[in-house]
């Protein structure tokens, strides 16, 4: 009883404190004055001009207090997640307690490290800094801002009436606003960028605690992350049984990896000027027992939170070389086989040498070996070991492709630099082609460069006939999609192959018939 007595009291000082602090206040005391005046006349002025430092005093105007926790105290800059869970508990509970709206806002700031290796760590925690002073100035004084490691900042919002999705999303899109300004150090601006993710205690089971609307946010945080940069999320309780399936997953990895359940599927390439296959795509996928066959985007992020991509790369391209010597024994006449590598596998100092033991172990020469790599990640790795890997592996013999080209910004020098063979246009340049006038100019400029530079080409996502017919005139000297052929087991590329090379011969008769 004195318990809920005691929350009441401390709710009303809060809202009394709220309403006398904040900019409201310019207008209330003034008012609250003059009507003392005109209706008590100079008595009554004289009691409202003696009582309101009082009534200042008595909800706690008295102190100098700075930026508070949610525990009441003074917040320290950088916290860590045991105290953020216990912030995120008082926060909740006061909330409550006026039967107010809270929430947890997450901000992960990118950008901090390339600081760092370029003007030094001091300039990197001035910027951290900064950034920290420019959520706290955009947020109210009953909100409180705090670091919560390295890059990433919590927000606590103090009890508030309307905090519906829409305000969170408007606040969320201030902060972000906010803090990706441009910043000048030492006379140079420095860009960051950020993802959002925020859970409020309206979205909340009756029953939730500060820690599970804390981990709500992270949750949110995460699925920002994966879609950015600079994306927004809000937690929903989806989103909780997305996370727990990933988790599900993630505790999985490691045994699927083991016992062949993750594996390529191979997607045709063909060759626009004969139809013949010049070559084919390894693809992971996961055919779980269970779940049947886990979506790519799904275990791929998986396997990256999990640090399993190295494994993943030994794997595919294991079996990416057995299918293609079983092929060579089947008489398929397949000339290569491509792999992706991801940044993090092409940062290996071992992958040259892993990759040349290898072939040499399957008895294939480089050339049947296709490296597809992003352009995104050429375009940011112009030195160091990533691009020494690349270089090596070309100049081993290997075929270099630049994956989603168009996407990236990779420089004509790179091209060389890296002596890339093929470009493969992302499909973003592809789709509707034959029914896109700018597409097709667009499309055009591409074929054009690359003829020019004594490049290949590939395009990519080729879904119709009218799409694979344009490309050929256009000198596209590659396709592949799901108008060619979806991914496949290796087993059924040797069915696949034979009959695309009886369509090919049909074709040719069926010309010198016409001739």
């Amino acid at each position: 009883m004195k318990a809920g007595f005691g929350a009441r009291i401390a709710s009303l000082q809060s809202m009394l404190r709220r309403g006398l602090y904040g900019p409201q206040a310019l207008a209330f005391l003034p008012a609250t004055v003059l009507a003392a005046f005109w209706l008590g006349g100079e008595p009554l002025l004289i009691l409202a001009a003696l009582g309101m430092p009082l009534l200042f005093i008595a909800v706690g105007g008295g102190q100098v207090v700075p930026q508070e926790d949610s525990a009441g105290g003074k917040s320290a800059d950088l916290v860590n997640l045991i105290t953020a869970s216990a912030m995120a508990e008082k926060a909740l509970e006061r909330a409550r307690a006026a039967n107010l709206a809270t929430a947890v806002i997450l901000v992960e700031l990118e950008g901090f490290d390339d600081v760092a290796d370029r003007d030094g760590e001091d300039t990197a925690d001035i910027l951290r800094d900064l950034s920290l002073n420019r959520l706290r100035n955009a947020l109210r004084r009953d909100d409180v801002a705090v670091r919560l490691g390295d890059s990433r900042y919590l927000v606590l919002l103090g009890p508030s009436l309307r905090l519906d999705l829409e305000a969170l999303l408007q606040l969320s899109t201030r902060l972000q606003s906010g803090v990706e300004e441009p910043a000048s150090i030492d006379n140079t601006m420095r860009y960051l960028s950020a993802s959002i993710g925020f859970c409020g205690s309206a979205r909340l089971k009756d029953d939730a605690t500060g820690k599970q609307m804390l981990e709500g946010a992270q949750i949110a945080l995460g699925e920002a992350m994966a879609n950015g940069p600079s994306a927004i999320r809000a937690w929903s309780e989806n989103m909780r049984a997305a996370h727990r399936e990933q988790t599900t997953l993630k505790s999985e990895v490691d045994r699927a990896l083991a016992n062949g359940q993750i594996q390529p599927w191979f997607q045709p390439q063909v060759c626009t000027s004969t139809g013949e296959i010049s070559g084919v795509e390894a693809l992971a996928r996961w055919i779980h027992p269970e779940r049947g066959i886990v979506p790519p985007a799904q275990f791929l992020r998986v396997l990256e939170e999990s640090g399993k991509m190295e494994r993943l790369s030994e794997v595919i391209l294991q079996h990416s070389l057995t299918a293609l010597r079983s092929w060579d024994q089947a008489g398929l006449g397949i000339p290569r086989v491509s792999v992706n590598f991801s940044d993090t596998e092409l940062r290996d100092p071992r992958l040259v040498e892993r990759i040349q033991w290898e072939l040499d172990r399957f008895g294939l020469t480089p050339q049947r070996l296709g490296i597809e790599v992003l352009e995104t990640v050429i375009a940011g790795s112009p030195e160091g070991i990533v691009a020494r890997n690349i270089m090596s592996l070309g100049e081993m013999g290997c075929h270099i492709d630049l994956d989603d080209f168009g996407t990236g910004h990779a420089s004509i020098t790179s091209l060389r630099r890296f002596k890339v063979h093929r470009l493969k246009i992302d499909r973003s340049f592809v789709t509707r082609v034959d029914r896109d006038e700018d597409q097709h100019r667009m499309l055009a400029a591409i074929l054009g460069m690359a003829d020019r530079l004594g490049l290949e080409t590939l395009a990519e996502g080729v879904e119709s006939v009218g799409e694979h017919a344009l490309l050929a005139q256009l000198g596209c000297d590659h396709v592949q999609g799901f108008g060619i052929a979806r991914p496949m087991p290796p087993d059924q590329m040797v069915d696949w192959a034979a009959g695309h090379a009886e369509r090919i011969a049909g074709a040719q008769r069926l010309g010198r018939g016409s001739g």
